[in-house]
């Protein structure tokens, strides 16, 4: 898939909410939901895959073969993929992009964390130098263009807004189609950065795992240049809420009955149970049916 659908998203000059998803099924209801892209994350592939923090245990390799498994569940809905720091050096980067071209991830986010990088949220985080960040977006942008390639910085947390911008200007002339400000959230400062990159759209995340995000609308971010909000753990941290209850009430009372769930034959619709068991009538020549 190209990135053709995400960039228009980027250029819509509207707000778009982008879920997180973390395997076939999920990405299913994503879809069934009518979002118009989704989202891939590493801290939910460390976690269903490994259970694992998001602390540098899954590769690039790791993500591309989640995505693969999803990517047809999407029905050409775009995914941009998580790919933290590139994995290494913009020849690192310029690879990780290809694998995730191949895995048919529509767009990436690459961070400036020194690698191995922390999760964005905690403290002690450092950036590497803006020049070789830089390095490893033009490398991406010019060899692997067939992935929309938004750059993250998470320079607000180690050095404040001025070098937050900066790098971010940096990193849209060496030809990110976006720029990602980690923990900018003010609307003022959001504002300072639409100033500084004029026709640049911004990206901003809504994870739990930040401290009471603001609740701004979408129109107060349309206005700053925001164009994608990610919602990277949301429907994960949503399971995982409603199994843990389900398991309880299994333990407590010998049955799930109370707990809501969805109805096995919504679930056989949304796996493709149906349409999996009538194969002679889709594939096989009616003269050779029996």
């Amino acid at each position: 898939m190209t990135a053709s659908a995400l960039r228009a998203l980027l250029a819509s000059g509207r707000v778009t909410h982008v879920p997180g998803v973390y395997d076939p099924v999920t990405a299913a209801l994503a879809v069934a939901a009518g979002h118009k892209a989704v989202h891939l994350s590493g801290a939910a592939v460390s976690a269903t895959m490994l259970g694992r923090p998001d602390l540098g245990f899954v590769h690039a390799t790791q993500i591309a073969d989640r995505a693969s498994t999803l990517v047809p569940g999407l029905r050409g809905v775009p995914l941009l993929a998580d790919a933290d720091t590139g994995y290494g050096n913009p020849l690192h980067a310029v690879w990780t992009g290809l694998a995730y071209s191949r895995a048919g991830i529509s767009g990436l986010h690459l961070e400036d964390q020194v690698s191995p990088k922390r999760c964005g949220h905690l403290a002690g985080k450092e950036v590497i130098e803006i020049g070789l960040a830089a390095a490893k977006i033009k490398a991406l942008a010019e060899q692997v263009p067939q992935l929309a390639v938004i750059a993250r910085t998470d320079a607000y947390a180690v050095n404040g807004l001025a070098d937050t911008i900066e790098r971010c200007v940096a990193y849209a002339e060496a030809g990110a189609d976006a720029v990602f400000p980690e923990g900018v959230q003010e609307i003022g400062e959001l504002a300072a950065l639409h100033k500084a990159l004029p026709g640049v759209p911004l990206v901003v995340n809504r994870s739990e795992a930040a401290a009471n995000p603001p609740a701004w609308t979408d129109a107060d971010l349309a206005q700053v240049g925001v164009r994608l909000v990610l919602h990277p753990v949301a429907a994960l941290l949503a399971a995982m809420r409603a199994a843990s209850v389900t398991y309880r009430a299994i333990a407590e009372s010998g049955s799930a009955d109370q707990v809501e769930r969805m109805p096995w034959a919504a679930f056989t619709a949304l796996v493709g149970q149906d349409e999996a068991l009538d194969l002679d009538a889709r594939y096989v020549p009616s003269r050779l049916q029996t």
